[in-house]
């Protein structure tokens, strides 16, 4: 067969096949249109699923009428025109593909009228089959009407799903561009009902995410009340990188990826990179098999990262990969150690209580805190024991000026802890213990019930680490070098890196085309299987760029250490060791869960426990 040039109608249609997958595909390319032309408000009407019909509608900038029909011919943009410009694009869209394409695979129509003009204009496009430009009546800002789509290409056609289905990927990502345009009002409706309106934010800023108060309200309407009482707030900046958002407590987590949001430069993206580098900020804290939620967004010099990957945009290069790798993981791995037992109940961040607590009631407590009690020998006088139940609804404080009974099993809860006068701690004060596994505690909101071992494990295991950290990795030489067959793009790579291994306590050097020789091992992980460990290094370095293998494994290993040496269930405590315990759970990062990702500790509040009973019905 001879070399013959395609037709234009085949081109826009093999175009459409990389840029138009589905009906969310063309909503999302209309609506970045519409946001590149500085629109504030967007309606957008489905019908079926948006297989019948999707009709965008803005208050953007419009298009001049001797423009209509280039917005529709291949490769015409008014986003870019020179390498410069692509270097650093700034826009969602600037491939200058999406109309003319959906154009291909549709009854197309597309009017506009500029805020200067005395009336708009309309163009027709059926099949790529191009009209004639046309006045009509119209807003200032544009509309685009696509009907029937694939009508002509059945085969694309027929691969289509149910139109709730069709119509849950639109409302998806209709949510993750509301994640970050609270400034921007979106109005949805299908088959002629309203469906959804996000409402815009007044004070949002509009420069790639929502900020401050205005979070809340954006944040709850897209993903939840869940969430945004979980989430905490991330703002962070350095070497030219800014990462803000928010990210969900340990206790907030999901059984898929389901509530993770990425933004590069206020592009909703998918990056491995970035994706592995949270994951292990994570690692910690999160329960086995569970997933968390986030909604972050990378900032960076637009010359920094590649956007003209994919052809819809859904990827990005970055051309520090390694750095934004390890920026990220930092980052949220020093928010997430703050993330104390307790720390919510200090008044840090917007935190909810730990799985399995109640919903705080707002105005819910005692107004003081009480002290620490046992049950009344029967001996007591009376007078003493007013004194002593009186003590029991009391601060610590008044508690110590009532004269209640002292005993040695009833301390003091001041004369432990290092809170000023009056003051309640977080995790409050002990009271009691339960079945040999459980501390009760009252604090000045209510109930707080402790997991021992959980708590006390997680306590060891942050003061292993930081003591391991403290001196660093340690090599341990081999008496004898071991001989590792690797392929020769690994090779390569432990030769470049020799230096980054050799940080890691690992001794590497190349023996041989595809061969390396290693001289040492980090020495806490002597006794590990060095050879599976090193391969699982280089293939991390590998793909994203960074690895924390050997930290990975060295906690593992003081992970089973901590877990040994953790108090066990049905060991009595006294009230002293209960209060102990409280307090170095407040004082040590990540105390909200154990090594293993269980939650240590719960609570619930007065007005929780009050309805349990019915109190004030």
């Amino acid at each position: 067969m001879p070399i013959l040039p395609l037709p234009d109608t085949l081109i826009n249609q093999i175009a459409a096949g990389e840029v138009v997958e589905r009906p969310a595909s063309v909503v999302k390319e209309l609506i970045e249109n519409a946001l590149d032309a500085g629109a504030r408000r967007v309606d957008i009407d489905l019908e079926e699923g948006g297989i019948r019909l999707i009709r965008i509608r803005d208050d953007g900038g419009g298009i001049a009428p001797e423009e209509l029909p280039l917005a529709v011919s291949r490769h015409a943009t008014s986003k870019i025109a020179s390498l410069d410009d692509l270097e650093a694009v700034a826009t969602l869209g600037f491939r200058g593909e999406a109309l003319p394409s959906i154009a291909s695979v549709s009854r197309f129509m597309l009017a506009s009228r500029r805020p200067g003009d005395a009336h708009g204009a309309a163009l027709r496009v059926e099949g790529s089959r191009v009209g004639e430009v046309a006045p009509k009546a119209h807003a200032p800002g544009t509309t685009v009407e696509v009907r029937d789509l694939f009508y002509n290409v059945p085969a694309r056609r027929k691969f289509l799903r149910a139109e709730r289905t069709e119509l849950g990927h639109i409302e998806e990502w209709l949510r993750s561009l509301a994640l970050a345009r609270p400034d921007v009002e979106l109005r949805v409706s299908h088959n002629g009902k309203p469906s959804r309106r996000y409402k815009p934010d007044q004070g949002a800023s509009g420069d790639g995410g929502p900020d401050g108060a205005e979070a809340a309200a954006r944040l709850g309407q897209t993903l939840g009340e869940d969430f945004a009482r979980s989430a905490l707030r991330i703002d962070h900046g350095g070497a030219g990188l800014r990462l803000h958002g928010w990210i969900a407590q340990p206790h907030y987590s999901r059984a898929s990826a389901d509530q993770q949001y990425l933004y590069v430069n206020g592009r909703a993206v998918r990056d491995r990179s970035v994706a592995h580098a949270v994951k292990l900020a994570y690692q910690d804290v999160l329960f086995h098999g569970r997933q968390p939620a986030y909604v972050l967004f990378l900032e960076l010099d637009p010359t920094r990262v590649d956007v003209n990957v994919h052809p819809a945009k859904h990827e990005v290069r970055f051309r520090d990969a390694r750095l934004i790798h390890d920026f990220v993981f930092r980052t949220l791995q020093e928010a997430l150690a703050q993330t104390r037992a307790g720390a919510d109940v200090a008044g840090a961040g917007t935190a909810m209580p730990p799985a399995g607590a109640a919903t705080p009631v707002s105005g819910a407590g005692f107004g003081g805190g009480a002290g620490a009690w046992t049950a009344q020998p029967l001996g007591l006088r009376v007078d003493e024991a007013a004194a002593a139940y009186a003590a029991l609804y009391a601060s610590p404080a008044s508690a110590a000026a009532s004269g209640a009974p002292a005993r040695a099993d009833m301390p003091r809860p001041d004369a432990t802890l290092p809170a000023g006068d009056g003051e309640v701690p977080p995790l409050g004060y002990a009271v009691a213990q339960l079945h040999g596994i459980y501390i009760l505690a009252e604090n000045a909101q209510g109930l707080v019930v402790v997991d021992m071992h959980a708590a006390h494990e997680r306590i060891g295991y942050e003061r292993l680490k930081a003591a391991h950290d403290g001196i660093g990795l340690r090599a341990q030489p081999l008496l004898v070098p071991l001989s590792l067959a690797v392929g020769e793009r690994d090779a390569d790579l432990a030769e470049r890196e020799a230096a980054t291994l050799a940080e890691l306590g690992f001794d590497v050097t190349r023996s041989g085309p595809q061969a390396l020789a290693v001289r040492s091992v980090p020495a806490l992980l002597a006794h590990a299987d060095p050879e599976a460990l090193l391969r699982d290094v280089l293939a991390d370095l590998r793909e994203h760029g960074a690895t924390r293998r050997v930290a990975a494994a060295r906690d593992e290993l003081l992970s089973t250490m901590a877990c040994h040496g953790a108090v066990r269930a049905n060991r009595r405590l006294t009230i002293p060791e209960m209060n102990a315990l409280l307090r170095d759970m407040e004082a040590t990062e990540r105390s909200g869960q154990c090594n293993h990702g269980r939650p240590t500790w719960a609570r619930f509040s007065l007005g929780e426990i009050d309805r349990w009973f019915l109190r004030g019905r």
